[in-house]
């Protein structure tokens, strides 16, 4: 597939590459620890961890945030300084959910100036299918002065949403699965429902039956009705709290549509406020 998406296939063959670099994402959110333990029994040779609450996020502030608000800006430039990244490397990312915490990542780290990002197809478990590599050595990556390059543009506020949501000109996307669109079922947040005015494409329909990531003739003919009615930087996708909508911008940009935007607070921060609006059933 193309710039966004690389098979277990690829990635093995450059596994050793010196310029390269693997993330492994793998969290699970009924137990936030689940993921780092099964990163040490094992993982992808050289994978440096990616925690989506310590490394990808900033503390919750009730009421105020969202459940996964972006890291303050100091706070995740110092984790790249970690990393030892810099901004020649072509960072992979993996996870064990079809792409959604590794889309996060991918997301940020393109954010944040760099390049050469990839999401790995088919995950860890496509990795593992294939036979390919894995041990349980824990990489000790060099410290590097790497400045990022923010793409600040490609966050949407709140108050920017509330207005887009009103225009014709511009399209909301709610990324998460129909039921919860609908406001029928909220397994996470306290309120159900929807922004009005948003319309609904679950970010898991990106994926196969295989779950491998669907072609980019597939993604393009999903994400091309919504390209139509508003460019790409007028488009902004939001979830329940600004990560699997990463996943939707991420299957929008592999379509070739460009980069739309993301509402980060997503709806876990949009019910902070009672006074916004919210919406029921199937219709924007």
């Amino acid at each position: 597939m193309s710039e966004s998406i690389l098979t277990a296939a690829a990635l093995n063959q450059h596994l050793n590459q010196p310029d390269w670099r693997v993330f492994d994402a793998r969290i699970s959110l009924a137990d936030p620890m689940a993921g780092e333990r099964a990163y040490r029994e094992s993982h992808i040779p050289g994978a440096i961890y990616a925690h989506l609450d310590r490394d990808l996020s900033q503390p919750i502030v009730p009421g105020v945030t969202g459940r996964h608000p972006l890291p303050e800006k100091k706070h995740w430039e110092e984790t790249l300084k970690k990393w030892g990244l810099h901004r020649d490397l072509t960072l992979i990312v993996y996870d064990d959910q079809i792409g959604g915490i590794a889309a996060r990542l991918w997301w940020m780290l393109r954010w944040s100036g760099f390049s050469k990002v990839m999401v790995l197809d088919g995950g860890w478990q496509a990795w593992v299918a294939n036979g390919y590599p894995i041990n349980q050595d824990i990489p000790i990556p060099g410290s590097s002065a790497f400045i990022p390059e923010y793409h600040d543009d490609w966050l949407v506020p709140v108050e920017e949403v509330e207005r887009w949501r009103q225009d014709p000109a511009f399209c909301v996307v709610d990324s998460r699965e129909a039921i919860r669109y609908r406001g029928e079922q909220e397994p996470i947040d306290p309120v159900a429902g929807h922004i009005p005015g948003a319309v609904n494409l679950p970010f898991g329909e990106n994926m196969t039956s295989t779950k491998a990531w669907k072609s980019v003739t597939e993604l393009h003919e999903r994400f091309s009705l919504i390209a139509n009615e508003a460019s790409a930087d007028r488009t902004v996708f939001y979830c329940g709290s600004g990560v699997t909508a990463c996943h939707n911008i991420l299957a929008y940009h592999q379509a070739g549509l460009g980069m739309p935007r993301l509402y980060a607070g997503s709806w876990s921060h949009w019910i902070t406020d009672a006074k916004r609006p919210v919406a029921l059933g199937e219709n924007p």
